[in-house]
This record gives structure tokens, sequence and C-alpha cells, in this order.
């Protein structure tokens, strides 16, 4: 049914992803099903519009199908939901492993010998080319951790140039105030992490600006109240660069379940 579906959202037929798998896909992503009536609704309108500019490739023997794509799909937008689906040209492909996968390095130390080793990896995006992720880490998102929006911030991050935590920034935001804000709660991480502190938010943010960026990111949409919590000022700059408020919006959801009839 993978490539009918595909075939569908690429124009041939255009009646979109079906009801029911759309509806097991928001309710199994908590960080979705809490979004608004009309924010699911544009949600679903983007995912529909990614499937058909995009190219999705299983790998490592993965039987790739339409819950798959269309749960990545749904994941990966939700950063764009107020940016647009402009905010991720320049690529096109999205390579599927149903595990973590290994990836050839190769280093140069101090003396120019090449040294080389493999990497083991849950995701990764390449400038201007595909974007890789492990199905089985796709599916453990949650309380903070998901590859797939870490590795779409890393794509955003990209878009003008390298990954260096500083996404192309729209309007209302200036290169000096992100910095300056990404950086300041960088740095305080950074001192928490070397000083042996267990934090929530993932220590691998510490390793650059812009792994700090995707992991803030995840957070943003996954655990807003922690976020908001240790870097208030940062949560704010989030909420102005993505154009969404995530806290506010898992409140609300939050007080509805609450005054629900039981």
């Amino acid at each position: 049914m993978i490539r009918k579906l595909l075939d569908w959202f690429r124009g041939r037929r255009r009646p979109g992803i079906p009801d029911e798998l759309w509806q097991r896909t928001i309710a199994g992503l908590p960080f979705l099903a809490c979004l608004s009536a009309d924010e699911q609704a544009d949600l679903r309108d983007l995912a529909e519009r990614f499937l058909a500019e995009k190219e999705f490739t299983a790998a490592g023997g993965l039987a790739l199908d339409d819950a798959i794509c269309i749960s990545i799909a749904a994941q990966g937008c939700l950063p764009i939901l107020r940016l647009g689906l402009g905010a991720y040209r320049g690529w096109v492909g999205i390579v599927v492993y149903p595990d973590e996968f290994v990836v050839p390095r190769q280093l140069q130390d101090e003396f120019g010998v090449v040294h080389e080793y493999e990497d083991v990896l849950s995701g990764e995006a390449w400038q201007g080319g595909p974007l890789i992720v492990s199905w089985r880490d796709a599916q453990m998102a949650g309380e903070g951790y998901n590859v797939v929006i870490h590795e779409f911030a890393h794509k955003l991050d990209m878009l003008n140039g390298d990954a260096d935590g500083v996404p192309a920034l729209h309007s209302g935001l200036t290169v000096e105030s992100w910095e300056e804000g990404l950086l300041a709660a960088y740095d305080d991480f950074c001192h928490r992490v070397d000083r042996g502190e267990e934090t929530i938010i993932d220590p691998y943010a510490s390793e650059h600006p812009a792994e700090f960026f995707a992991v803030l990111s995840e957070c943003f949409f996954e655990m807003p109240d922690v976020v908001a919590a240790e870097y208030p000022a940062l949560y704010k700059l989030l909420q102005r660069y993505y154009r969404q408020d995530p806290l506010a919006r898992w409140m609300k959801a939050a007080s509805a379940d609450t005054t629900a009839p039981g």
C-alpha cells in the first residue's frame, strides 16, 4: 500500500492521509494529541504536502509502510507548523533504518594521521542531503527524546549554512539576540553537565550549540514545562522562532481533561 499511498500524495490521486491511520498516529503521540482540532487539521495538511515532496527510502532490511512514513511526517512537520513547508527546502530524501545504524568516519589528528572508526547513530542529517532516522528510536518519542524532531531541527539549522545552532531566522529575530539567548543557556547547561549534575535535559545537548538547539527543540515540544522552568528566556526565544507555545497547549489540554465528565 505504501507505493499507492505515496502516489496519491504526488498528485495522481488526492484523497489525503486515511482518517483511521491519521487518528492512530495522533493518538500514539501525546505531543500531537494535545494539539487543538484546528492545529491537527493544519498539521495533517502540512504532512500530506510534505509526503508529496519528500522521498522515503528503507534501509537495513526495514519493511517501509504507510504508518512509518506518516508518523515521521507528522512528527517532522510539527516544528514547521507555523513556519511552512519552505523551511524544509533544498533536500528531498528520508532514509529509515529499522534500528541504530553505523556510519564510517575519518578523523585526522594533530600529527596528520588519519584514524578510521565507526559511529553508531539513531539519526543524522546531512547538509543538502538526506535525513536518516532509526525507526525503533522514532517510536520512542516522548519525555523529551524525539530523534525525528532532533534531526529535523538540524535541517532547520542547516537552511542557512552549517549546523551551528543558529537557524535561518524570520522577521522579528536577530542573529545577535538569538546567539545571546541560546549561548547563555548553552554555557549554563555545559557548566551543569561538567559539574556532574543529573539533568532532565539530555546531557548530549552540551556537545555543541547545534546539538543544544536540536535537543532543546525536542524538549520544547515534548516537555515544555522543563524548558520554561530551567531556561525561561530560551523558552520565549524558541516560542518566537517556532511561533508556537507548547506549554500553553499542554496546560489547555490538561485543563480540558480535568474538567471532562468522568
